[in-house]
């Protein structure tokens, strides 16, 4: 039954049913997948979001190996969910270690967190020495009734 829905489902709304170019499972209920991902070129981007606030629940040593991104931006501020999570930024150094190439990354939290300054300043020669700058920013944006912190990105 649900490879007759996949294949009904690949005719009338193609690649839909694929994930990573391998079809999916359909009768699975479990969020993450176990097929095996495709070792493929790596993706060059100028900005990537380190997605789910930098949870290490989506976010491992392979993101950084497959998405080289100029900047990276770590949106996390719940340390009771483990975001930033010190893995994630862990997994970037790693990551960024195998690409083979120095090319310049600038990492762009969004909140001062104690996770991330306590990376950073533990971490701060292997960032150096992996041509990674961390942004911090004591620029204020005032909008009606709120503030927050901002920093600039040109590309």
């Amino acid at each position: 039954h649900a490879e007759d829905e996949l294949s009904r489902s690949s005719h009338s709304n193609p690649g839909k049913s694929l994930v990573n170019g391998i079809k999916a499972n359909l009768a699975s209920n479990s969020p993450k997948s176990n097929l095996p991902v495709p070792m493929g070129p790596p993706v060059y981007v100028d900005l990537a979001y380190i997605p789910n606030h930098c949870s290490g629940k989506n976010t491992d040593l392979e993101f950084f190996k497959r998405v080289r991104a100029s900047y990276y931006v770590v949106s996390g501020n719940d340390a009771a969910n483990g975001e930033p999570s010190r893995a994630v930024l862990d997994a970037l150094l790693e990551g960024k270690s195998q690409w083979g190439e120095n090319l310049q990354v600038t990492l762009i939290p969004t909140h001062d967190t104690e996770v991330t300054r306590e990376w950073y300043q533990q971490t701060h020669e292997k960032q150096q020495e992996l041509n990674i700058m961390v942004l911090a920013s004591s620029s204020t944006v005032v909008m009606q009734d709120e503030s927050f912190p901002a920093c600039k990105i040109e590309f």
